[in-house]
Parts: structure tokens; C-alpha cells; sequence
């Protein structure tokens, strides 16, 4: 019984939410360091290093459906009793930060600033308070569509139901990167979109990726055992096409001339899940001690991704900044461990602190 607790004390998608919860942080710090002068030669390693981590808002939304589908396989909640749920572990702890960031740094605002009530509520409720923030305006839109995603599952009878699901999701990407590629990337006010990054349509195809890999769990971890060494070439040669793309805009690098919906970094996104959920079916079947350390920081993830820029802003005006202008390797190492600690200490301390006061 004991290995059995073991082996699903964490599953795949507690591992793409750390991962993608840990590699967004490094964004943050890189963004940070980036807007300081920097010469020619940092900046093509900051766009490399920051190419290399950017998977998180795809991994994350697929590990969210994957533990979701696991957990309510059995007995599925009412879709009120789901909200309430989610209100505690993501729309409060959403709103609290927001406010956090709107009124103690609203210099990290994005896409302008809010001068009256309108515009204040407008920056709230579209992720601009804070450069990462975006993420989560996408991602709890996928909360509120988690009935559709309980009903493609119950379509989920055979294999070929899962393969017609897995063919009709990757033409529907597909015709969305050919549009965008065709329509808004080439212009040179493509970051004039950045709204299409905010809504679900973008991003939908991973959430049925974190469905259809929780459904067919067993196979795939037999393939992806056989076959991860195939999806770190794809990643190796997606990243370097990424590179190119990045580096073709004129300097200084400028992180917003990246996109999720580029195509060689859809092909990174789905590489790098792949060796994640490769890792997870290792792990899991050697039963390793990482598994409960996994799960409980997966439990963590969400509330210390939110505040994570609040902390390194803290670290950044402490110093940081300072010590990454004289040495940016090591300005920025020590800028990121401090702000993930700093980011899940203060997740598990107020988590054990609100479990004291429930118990009092």
C-alpha cells in the first residue's frame, strides 16, 4: 500500500506545473535583467536562456487538466462545487496579488498605466499589473470552461476516439499558427496583439493535450520511454529555430518579439512536455523519493508563480539590480534562487499558518 501512495503521490501534471512554476521564474529575472544596459554578447544569452525556459503557460495548463481529469475520474463535483473550490486555491489568492502589484508596484504595470477607475479595473482584469500576470488571465478562463473539457473526456471511448480528438485538435492549431504567421506576426505591430494571448483559443489545444495524456496515461509512457531521445532532438532543433527567429529583429533583443504560436516554438512547447511526462513515468516507476516532494510543491505552484515578481521586485531594488549590473551571471543566479525560495517559503509558511488557524 505504501508503494502504491508512493507512485501516485505525484503525477504528471504536478510535474509540469514545477517545472513550468520554476522556469517562469527564471523569465522574470531575465525580463528584469534584460532592462538593464547589457553588452551584445548578454543579450544573445539572456534571449537564449529565456528561449530555453519558454514553455511555461502551455505546460502549465496541461498539467492542470492532466491532475484534474485524474482527480475527478472517479467522482466528477457539480460545476458549482468546482468554483468554490477554485475561488480558495486560484481567484482569491488572484485577486489578492493583483491588488498587491497594482497599488504597492505599479511601476511593473504593462501596456501603459491606470490614471482613473476604469482604466485601474482594465489593467486588473487583463493581467497588465504585473509583467507575468498575463498567464494567469489566460489560464483561469480555463477553469470556467472545465465542463467542456468533462465532456470531451466522456467522448473519450477507444482509441480512436482519443486519435480523432488528438487529429481535429492539432488541425484546428494548426490552421490558428497559419493564420497567425499569415496575419499578424510578419507586421511590425504585431505586439499590438498581445491580447490574442489572453484568450483561450490560443491555448485550448494544450489542455485537451493534458486530457488526452491523462487518458492514455499507461501507452504513452511506454512510447515516450522509447522515444524521449527523439523529443530532445526536436527541442534542440526547435530552440536553435527560435533563436533565429529572435535574433533576426534588430538590437537591443526585445523578449516581446517571441510568441507562443510561432511554429518552432510550438514544437519546443510539445517537445519539452513530452520529456517532462518522460520523467514523471520514470520516476513513477522507480517510485522515487522526488514524487511527494513534487507533489506537494505542485500544491504550492500556483500561489508562488503569482507572487514571484512581487519578491524579486523586493530583491531587485535590495541589491539585485546592483549585483547583476556588475556581474550579470551572477546577479541573475542569485536573483532567481532567492526569489524561488522567497516565493515558495512564503506560500508553505502562510499555508500552514491558515491550516493553524482552522484548526483553532
Amino acid at each position: 500500500m505504501e508503494n502504491e501512495e508512493l507512485n501516485v503521490a505525484a503525477d504528471g501534471g504536478d510535474y509540469l506545473k514545477v517545472f513550468a512554476c520554476t522556469a517562469v521564474m527564471l523569465q522574470s529575472v531575465l525580463g528584469f535583467a534584460l532592462k538593464l544596459s547589457q553588452p551584445v554578447t548578454i543579450q544573445h544569452g539572456l534571449a537564449w536562456a529565456y528561449l530555453l525556459v519558454k514553455f511555461t503557460a502551455p505546460a502549465f495548463i496541461c498539467g492542470i487538466l492532466l491532475t484534474t481529469m485524474r482527480m475527478t475520474a472517479r467522482q466528477q463535483p457539480t460545476y458549482r462545487h468546482y468554483l468554490r473550490q477554485q475561488w480558495s486555491a486560484l481567484f482569491l489568492p488572484t485577486i489578492c496579488w493583483t491588488l498587491a502589484y497594482l497599488l504597492i508596484f505599479p511601476g511593473l504595470q504593462q501596456h501603459g498605466a491606470y490614471h482613473d477607475g476604469l482604466s485601474f479595473a482594465w489593467q486588473f482584469v487583463n493581467g497588465n499589473a504585473a509583467p507575468h500576470l498575463w498567464y494567469n488571465t489566460m489560464m483561469l478562463q480555463m477553469i470556467f470552461l472545465m465542463p467542456l473539457f468533462w465532456g470531451i473526456r466522456q467522448l473519450l471511448h477507444g482509441r480512436w476516439a482519443a486519435w480523432w480528438t488528438l487529429g481535429l485538435t492539432a488541425i484546428g492549431y494548426l490552421a490558428w499558427i497559419a493564420w497567425y504567421m499569415l496575419r499578424v506576426y510578419p507586421t511590425a505591430k504585431f505586439t499590438d496583439w498581445y491580447l490574442l494571448d489572453r484568450i483561450f483559443l490560443g491555448f485550448c489545444p494544450y489542455a485537451i493535450l493534458g486530457i488526452l495524456a491523462w487518458y492514455g496515461w499507461p501507452i504513452i509512457q511506454r512510447q515516450l520511454q522509447h522515444w524521449w531521445w527523439a523529443l530532445l532532438v526536436m527541442a534542440i532543433a526547435a530552440l536553435i529555430g527560435q533563436e533565429r527567429t529572435l535574433l533576426v529583429w534588430p538590437l537591443p533583443v526585445s523578449f516581446a518579439h517571441t510568441s507562443y504560436y510561432l511554429p518552432a516554438t510550438v514544437i519546443y512547447i510539445l517537445s519539452v512536455i513530452g520529456l517532462i511526462l518522460a520523467l514523471t513515468g520514470r520516476q513513477q516507476a522507480r517510485r522515487s523519493w522526488w514524487l511527494p516532494v513534487i507533489h506537494r510543491l505542485a500544491g504550492y505552484a500556483y500561489p508562488s508563480y503569482l507572487a514571484n515578481v512581487f519578491w524579486l521586485q523586493l530583491i531587485w531594488l535590495l541589491g539585485g539590480a546592483a549585483l547583476t549590473r556588475q556581474h550579470p551571471l551572477m546577479g541573475i543566479a542569485s536573483c532567481y534562487l532567492l526569489t524561488w525560495c522567497w516565493s515558495f517559503g512564503f506560500t508553505a509558511i502562510l499555508d500552514k499558518a491558515l491550516k493553524w488557524r482552522k484548526t483553532r
